[in-house]
């Protein structure tokens, strides 16, 4: 997996990932919730136990497109990027180039 975008708002975050096609979006997603929730934790203590009383940082809600035949890369960008109720609510906190490596 390669992170290409990630943005956030008051209350979700927005990734857009380059994943490998034999990986399904949920495993994707699990895997994202997992390594996130675990470093967040691991940064704020206190977070889970004060904050969150011992719950769960991520719900097991969603919403995943993926780049194919109903969208393409730029489409799932500016989707990601148009977020928000103005441009001041979404804030991007990373971004990288995607790189493809067709094995050739």
């Amino acid at each position: 997996m390669r992170f290409v975008e990630i943005g956030m708002e008051e209350d979700h975050v927005h990734f857009l990932v380059q994943g490998v096609p034999n990986m399904s979006v949920s495993r994707i997603v699990m895997i994202i919730k997992s390594i996130t929730a675990k470093q967040i934790f691991k940064s704020f203590p206190k977070m889970k136990q004060e904050i969150l009383w011992g719950g769960a940082l991520w719900t097991s809600r969603f919403y995943a497109n993926t780049v194919g035949l109903y969208a393409s890369r730029d489409t799932i960008m500016r989707y990601i990027q148009n977020q928000g109720k103005n441009e001041k609510d979404y804030k991007k906190i990373y971004e990288s180039q995607p790189e493809l490596d067709f094995g050739g």
